[in-house]
């Protein structure tokens, strides 16, 4: 069973960016109902088309008419990227990327996405969400280290209380800080190049914007 990485195609904004590019290097792709649009900006053919297809531009079913469709109920009880993880799973995914997972039309839907984040790092997949602009990384105890460019911003929001929380090499840095449940301290901080993070108890994604150099 293969082990390569998956990126799910998803319906929200997807900007074509060197970034995005290296970070697809390699990627298999399944692409869940209108995301498939974004198989045309990236030139890739997608090992599987999931999805109601209620939300899918009639040219792309003639341009992409080769690749496996797997057509389900507008009534269901998940959703079209739901669908798209599992086949990816099933496809002996380790890791996923979700490109057009932030923004769109649909807030419920992007924020669905971060919850979803979350729950797939605490399975211990490797995950995380672009726009191209924008990406989303999940932050859960232990260590971790983000490559972001310098004077780019970054946010941490927390889905919980985080203890023990601490940002190195970043214009705020902190020390084993412990960040109350809707706080707004951790929004728009800066980063001095890759940043390292930790945490000793919570559960919060890390909003990045790579190419927004506005804090420089």
């Amino acid at each position: 069973m293969s082990q390569s990485p998956f990126t799910i195609l998803l319906g929200g904004a997807l900007t074509l960016t060197e970034r995005l590019t290296a970070q697809l290097a390699g990627s298999r792709f399944i692409a869940a109902d209108g995301g498939m649009r974004h198989a045309r900006t990236l030139q890739v053919l997608p090992d599987l088309w999931v999805g109601d297809f209620d939300s899918t531009e009639e040219s792309l079913f003639s341009e992409f008419a080769e690749v496996p469709r797997e057509k389900y109920p507008a009534e269901k009880n998940a959703t079209d990227g739901e669908i798209a993880v599992e086949a990816a799973l099933s496809r002996g995914a380790t890791s996923l990327i979700f490109a057009g997972a932030l923004g769109g039309t649909r807030s419920d839907h992007a924020f669905l996405h971060l919850l979803r984040l979350a729950a797939l790092a605490e399975e211990g997949l490797a995950v995380f969400m672009t726009s191209g602009e924008e990406e989303a990384w999940p932050l859960r105890p232990g260590s971790r280290e983000i490559d972001l460019p310098k004077g780019s911003l970054f946010s941490i929001l927390g889905f919980t209380e985080l203890s023990g929380l601490t940002i190195e090499n970043a214009r705020y840095p902190l020390d084993d800080f412990h960040l109350p449940f809707g706080s707004s301290r951790t929004i728009s901080n800066v980063a001095e190049g890759p940043v390292r993070l930790s945490l000793k108890s919570g559960r919060a994604v890390v909003l990045a914007r790579p190419y927004d150099l506005s804090g420089a």
